[in-house]
């Protein structure tokens, strides 16, 4: 682990303890992972030798409810890059979830981001496949993918801001797993390099359409029907864009053009605001 992992919860668990006058508490500094006992004082938290908070480090936590800090060689910082827009990871009940400029990029509510992405894997996904993971964000579901029995999965994902804190996330660590690549670069630009039927499945999470337009197009449902072996299944998170234009709804629009590049047995699954579909 790269240091210890806080958020509005944990900090709050520990203050309530100090209050109570407590020689411990038993928090998850792991993003809800594990739990652990760690030393409490009327002074703050000690989480060890070098790393230890003061009430008012753990007020400022419970303060930024949206926010995960990371402690490690004594600083606090938090888990976020701001070198190009705003890229963070938010805590849940379970998994962070990845949020660009004030947007979340899963599906939490009433879920977790893993448990969301793990059911969209299932969609696709048996085992023995070889997986393609377009737009992988933390790459939950490539990792959902592999503990489904995938032989291989190919996981994309554009933003190096994303791959870096993915890298800071310990519910990423699986991505290193033997059968899971990673790859950094456009999944536009990078399907077209793929050979011909080399895939059993694919699962399609791109950006909103105003990000990514090319990625929901008739050409990039071609290229993910070509990479498909006969009978592959995709599953496309399209989201839940409240686009209505003369009685066509947007994901009406992206089905038109599955149907188009060829695909067939197309159904709406709107528990997970997506389309799946067969080669």
């Amino acid at each position: 682990m790269l240091g210890y992992y806080l958020h509005t919860k944990n900090a709050q668990q520990a203050l309530d303890a100090i209050k109570k006058g407590l020689s411990s508490v038993r928090i998850s500094t792991d993003l809800n992972l594990s739990e652990q006992d760690f030393s409490v004082t009327d002074q703050g938290l000690i989480l060890d030798e070098e790393n230890k908070l003061s009430i008012a480090d753990l007020k400022k936590i419970v303060k930024k409810t949206q926010r995960i800090y990371i402690c490690s060689d004594g600083d606090m910082e938090p888990l976020e890059d701001r070198s190009v827009g705003y890229y963070k990871l938010a805590p849940t009940d379970g998994a962070p979830l990845l949020e660009i400029s004030g947007v979340k990029m899963h599906i939490s509510k009433g879920t977790d981001p893993f448990k969301s992405a793990s059911e969209m894997a299932k969609q696709a996904v048996r085992s023995g496949d070889n997986v393609l993971d377009c737009c992988s964000g933390l790459g939950y579901a490539a990792i959902a993918a592999h503990r489904l029995g995938a032989k291989k999965v190919l996981t994309i994902e554009l933003s190096e801001s994303v791959m870096g804190l993915r890298a800071q996330n310990p519910w990423s660590n699986d991505l290193n797993n033997d059968g899971i690549e990673q790859r950094q670069g456009s999944s536009f630009e990078l399907i077209e390099t793929m050979p011909s039927i080399s895939f059993d499945a694919v699962i399609h999470d791109p950006p909103r359409f105003s990000l990514a337009g090319e990625l929901y197009s008739e050409g990039f449902y071609c290229e993910i029907y070509r990479v498909l072996r006969s009978n592959g299944r995709l599953f496309h998170y399209t989201g839940n864009p409240h686009i209505i234009k003369k009685g066509s709804s947007f994901v009406d629009g992206v089905i038109r053009r599955l149907k188009a590049a060829g695909f067939k047995n197309i159904q709406k699954v709107d528990h997970l605001m997506g389309v799946s579909a067969q080669k």
